[in-house]
C-alpha cells in the first residue's frame, strides 16, 4: 500500500513537470553530447534549475538516468531550492560540490552523497573507467529509497576535464526494471563525448 501511494504521489508531483520525448543526438548544459539509439523522455522541471538532464523509460518512480555536463569546480551537483512546505524537523538536503583535483573516490562519494537525500545508499562497487573519452571511474551502489521503502539499484560513470566534471548515472528498482533497462543507458551512456567550445564561448586573451 505504501508503494502505491508513493507512486501516486509522484505522480502529482510530475504535474509539476513536462514530459517530452527525445530522440536523436542530446546535449547536456551545452558541454555532453550523447547519441539516443532509442528514444527516451525527458522531465523539464520549471521550479528546478538542477545542472542535470533526468531521463526516463518508464516514469522518474521507476527508472532515472541523469547526465550532468560539465559542472565547474566549487559548483553542486544540484541546487538547492527553498521548500516552504518541509516539516520543521526535516533534514537539510544534502549538496555535494565538486572541486578541482578531486580523487575518483572522492567524485564516488559526491555521488553517494547526491542520492543519500533520497534514503540510504551503500556503494559496493568502484573500478577506473572511461567516460566521455576521458579516463574516469565506473561505480556500482544501491539506494534503499525513503519514500517507499524501495530497494533500487545504481550505476555511475564520473570523468573530469579541464577542471569540470562530466558524470552520468542510471537506477532504477532492482526486481526486473534495472536488469532491463540497464542496457538501454549503457548504450547511451557509451556514445558521450565532450563538445568543444563554441568561439563565442573561447576565454579572451
Amino acid at each position: 500500500m505504501r508503494l502505491i501511494w508513493a507512486v501516486l504521489l509522484a505522480a502529482v508531483l510530475a504535474g509539476c513537470a513536462s514530459v517530452g520525448k527525445i530522440e536523436g543526438e542530446q546535449v547536456v548544459n551545452d558541454r555532453l553530447a550523447v547519441r539516443l539509439p532509442a528514444a527516451w523522455n525527458k522531465v523539464s522541471d520549471p521550479w528546478e534549475v538542477d545542472p542535470f538532464d533526468t531521463w526516463t523509460q518508464e516514469g522518474v518512480p521507476l527508472d532515472q538516468l541523469r547526465l550532468w555536463g560539465g559542472v565547474a569546480s566549487g559548483m553542486p551537483l544540484m541546487i538547492r531550492q527553498p521548500n516552504t512546505s518541509r516539516a520543521p524537523d526535516a533534514r537539510d538536503r544534502r549538496v555535494p560540490t565538486y572541486r578541482a583535483g578531486m580523487t575518483p573516490e572522492e567524485i564516488v562519494t559526491l555521488f553517494e552523497q547526491f542520492y543519500s537525500n533520497a534514503g540510504t545508499v551503500r556503494i559496493t562497487r568502484v573500478e577506473p573507467d572511461r567516460f566521455a573519452g576521458q579516463p574516469g571511474v565506473r561505480f556500482e551502489f544501491t539506494l534503499a529509497r525513503r519514500i517507499d521503502d524501495v530497494v533500487l539499484q545504481g550505476v555511475g560513470w564520473a570523468a573530469a576535464r579541464e577542471d569540470a566534471l562530466y558524470a552520468a548515472t542510471f537506477v532504477a528498482p532492482r526486481l526486473s526494471f534495472f536488469a532491463r533497462l540497464r542496457p538501454m543507458a549503457e548504450a547511451v551512456v557509451k556514445t558521450a563525448r565532450i563538445k568543444a567550445p563554441t568561439p563565442q564561448e573561447q576565454p579572451r586573451l
